[in-house]
C-alpha cells in the first residue's frame, strides 16, 4: 500500500498538468479565428472558472467543495472539446504544449484576465446598486 501513494501522487499531478495545459488550449482556441463564436463562448466560461478564485462551491466545505472542481472544469472541458473544430483543437494543444513547457507566463495572463473580470462585475454592480437605490 505504501508504495502505491508516490505512483498515484505522480499520476494525480501528471493528470493535474493535463488539465492544466487542456485549460491553455481552450484559451487559445477562444483567439483562434476557425472557432465558432459559441465555442468561444463556452471555452471562455470553462477557462474562466478554471482560473477563478471564486468556484460555485467553496472549498472550505468538506467532499463537496473539491467535487465542483473535479466535476466541472473536466465537464466543460468535455463540452468545449466536442464543439471546437478539430483541426483547430490540435493546433492549440500543441501550442499550449510549447507554451506551457517554457513557461510563458500565462497564468499571470490568467489571474489578471479574472482580477479584471470582477472588478468589471463589481463595478457595474456598484453602478447598478447605485441608480436603483442610490440615486
Amino acid at each position: 500500500m505504501h508504495s502505491q501513494g508516490p505512483n498515484l501522487l505522480q499520476r494525480l499531478k501528471q493528470r493535474t498538468r493535463g488539465l492544466r495545459r487542456e485549460v491553455y488550449a481552450m484559451y487559445l482556441a477562444t483567439r483562434h479565428p476557425q472557432t465558432p463564436w459559441y465555442a468561444k463562448l463556452l471555452a471562455a466560461a470553462v477557462v474562466v472558472y478554471a482560473l477563478s478564485p471564486f468556484d460555485l462551491i467553496p472549498d472550505a466545505i468538506p467532499v463537496l467543495g473539491l467535487l465542483d472542481d473535479v466535476i466541472i472544469i473536466p465537464l466543460g472541458v468535455l463540452a468545449v472539446r466536442r464543439i471546437i473544430p478539430s483541426g483547430v483543437l490540435v493546433e492549440c494543444r500543441q501550442q499550449a504544449i510549447d507554451g506551457v513547457q517554457v513557461g510563458t507566463g500565462w497564468k499571470w495572463a490568467g489571474g489578471l484576465a479574472i482580477i479584471a473580470l470582477w472588478v468589471l462585475c463589481i463595478t457595474l454592480l456598484a453602478i447598478w446598486g447605485w441608480g436603483r437605490f442610490g440615486g
